[in-house]
């Protein structure tokens, strides 16, 4: 797996080689008394837990209950891990210091590249010896965790009902973080805490979308208005008019799509991270399509039946193949020639640099990297010249299934530790995620996890600076992006053969019919190692039996479902626009009535 996946999110937050960052806070040389504890708690609200959507009297009731939960451990030492993010950064360095002089707990927060973070963890897995205490881990395992059962107490659920109750703090408010559902399996349970956020949307140049002679351009040549697009023709007219009509803005010369497609592992997530439910790959329903998903994994009863389209799956189906072929066409057509060299790093900054007119796939964590002042995507009052919007579909996609990937980290406990190091990694958990720390942590990181953070007025304030992502939040519209969901048996394994096969597309090696084959039965053959082994029990995978596609086209019109879908007669059709403005008039900017 890649090493390297996220450095350059939020400006290389953290520019370290793996496992050289650890706690920062100050050394606690003796035990804390409960007065110093009070103390502590109080000069940490008024001089870094601020703004809060809690009053101070109602954090430091919060803190007083930390104080006391955490009394039996106090003095202990836990240990845990995540990826190379700005907000873990935020954590490994702050909180942890903040927490150990609030509980007299002390945590080692190491940051490490998520590629390795993952080897580690399917170490720890496969052998049942802790290497951490507890991690801060993908919510796409939510299809790895349970099968494997290594959850302590069987999942978060049972844990918080039996041997964690006395460590679960009453103002948790479950019901205030928006990516719960991510970290559900399909036995209703949960299995991580949700700590960190980000969506894969829709990125373009707004003030040259505002251009009276640009717009007209637009108009006269494809016949509609130059706006966000809606759906892929759009977004491939638009590239085709900024590459091969405008070509050149104020002297320099501009494309209309960016993107990367070097061989890396970086391709990967590019496509797992839901490029095919763009398209329309997969079913309906949220967070994941049923019964096949947009990874092209048919899951019936809770268990993976295969991805490819002979066994009812949907990797290597029209919707697929379409995907991948305009995937190669467009970095091919519309984006600056070095685009097919690079990699996710090296392309991370290139919309910045003042030449793109949209891309299809951005990140809304590189918000803050795209707003320095200095950028030439950048105003002099501090508003980005860009905005965010919802990304466009494909013409396989239906009304009801997913649009886009969203990143969703979890804390996670794992059965190995020791239990009472378990219980200090769920009250660090708690605290990172508390209502007392998360608005501020958000203002920093732009990681939204909460409802009443997002709907704060410190949130608004900011609004009109970070190019669209508060409405975004704000908006309907966020239910549509979903991380790699249930039916992935094991996310870690396969996901490595996901860069392997398109990059054989985009190199010309295999068609994007090829390559997705290649893909479909790689998978299948993960799978079926998985059930041979019966490693994860009634929950594994058992392969259906290959069938010709066409009984599972049939099957999916039968059952009343969509994937596979069969080929499109026309897979070009007429381009939909809305104006940027207009759409977030639409969105029912109404906060969640609270309980």
């Amino acid at each position: 797996m890649d090493l390297k996946r996220r450095d350059v999110l939020k400006g290389a937050a953290v520019a370290t080689a793996a496992t050289a960052v650890t706690w920062g806070g100050a050394i606690i040389t003796a035990t804390p008394s409960v007065a110093q504890q009070t103390d502590a708690a109080k000069k940490w609200i008024d001089n870094e837990f601020q703004p809060s959507t809690l009053t101070k009297e109602q954090q430091m009731a919060e803190m007083e209950w930390f104080i006391k939960a955490s009394a039996p451990f106090k003095g202990m030492e836990a240990s845990t891990v995540s990826e190379i993010l700005s907000i873990h950064d935020y954590e490994s360095k702050t909180l942890t210091k903040a927490f150990a002089e609030i509980t007299g707990i002390r945590v080692n927060h190491e940051l490490m590249d998520e590629g390795l973070l993952v080897d580690k963890i399917q170490v720890e897995i496969a052998s049942g010896k802790p290497i951490y205490d507890f991690w801060m881990n993908d919510s796409d395992f939510i299809g790895t965790h349970p099968r494997f059962n290594d959850i302590v107490g069987g999942s978060l659920t049972d844990f918080m009902a039996n041997e964690g109750k006395d460590v679960t703090s009453p103002t948790l408010d479950l019901k205030d973080f928006i990516g719960l559902d991510f970290a559900t399996f399909t036995d209703g349970k949960l299995y991580g805490l949700p700590d960190q956020q980000f969506a894969n949307l829709y990125w373009f140049r707004y003030d040259w979308f505002q251009k009276p002679e640009l717009k007209a351009a637009f108009k006269k040549k494809y016949g509609y208005d130059l706006g966000v697009p809606v759906n892929w023709s759009a977004y491939e007219d638009i590239a085709d008019f900024f590459t091969n009509e405008v070509k050149e803005i104020d002297g320099q010369k501009v494309y209309g799509h960016m993107d990367y497609g070097k061989k890396d592992p970086s391709l990967g997530w590019r496509f797992t991270d839901a490029w095919l439910s763009m398209a329309g790959s997969g079913d309906k329903g949220l967070p994941n399509g049923k019964p096949v998903d947009e990874w092209g994994i048919r899951m019936e009863d809770g268990i993976p039946r295969g991805s490819s389209i002979t066994r009812g799956g949907d990797a290597n189906g029209p919707a697929a193949v379409y995907a991948t072929s305009k995937f190669v066409e467009w970095l091919k057509k519309y984006a600056p020639p070095e685009a097919s060299g690079m990699d996710f790093l090296e392309s991370g900054a290139v919309p910045g640099q003042g030449h793109i007119a949209q891309q299809i796939f951005w990140y809304s964590a590189f918000t803050h990297a795209l707003s320095a002042p200095d950028l030439p995507v950048m105003n002099k009052d501090g508003t980005p010249k860009w905005r965010m919007a919802p990304s466009p579909h494909g013409a396989y996609w239906k009304d009801g299934m997913k649009l886009g990937y969203q990143d969703v980290g979890l804390w996670t406990l794992l059965k190995y530790a020791p239990l009472e190091k378990t219980k200090i990694g769920w009250l660090y958990a708690q605290f990172c995620t508390s209502k007392t720390v998360t608005l501020k942590k958000s203002l920093l990181s732009l990681h939204l996890i909460r409802d009443s953070d997002i709907w704060s007025d410190a949130m608004t304030e900011i609004a009109p600076k970070v190019g669209g992502l508060v409405e975004f939040y704000r908006s309907p519209a966020r239910k549509l992006w979903t991380p790699t969901g249930v039916n992935v048996p094991d996310y870690g394994r396969l996901a490595q053969v996901w860069w392997q096969n398109v990059s054989k597309a985009i190199s010309g090696e295999a068609t994007p019919q090829e390559a997705m084959d290649g893909l479909a039965n790689a998978q299948d053959a993960i799978m079926a190692r998985l059930e041979k082994s019966g490693v994860q029990g009634k929950l594994g995978p058992k392969l259906n039996e290959e069938k010709d596609p066409e009984y599972w086209y049939k099957k999916a019109e039968t059952d009343g479902n969509l994937a596979p879908q069969r080929k499109l007669a026309n897979e070009k059709p007429q381009g939909i626009t809305v104006d940027y403005d207009e759409l977030l008039k639409s969105w029912k900017a109404t906060a969640p009535k609270k309980v």
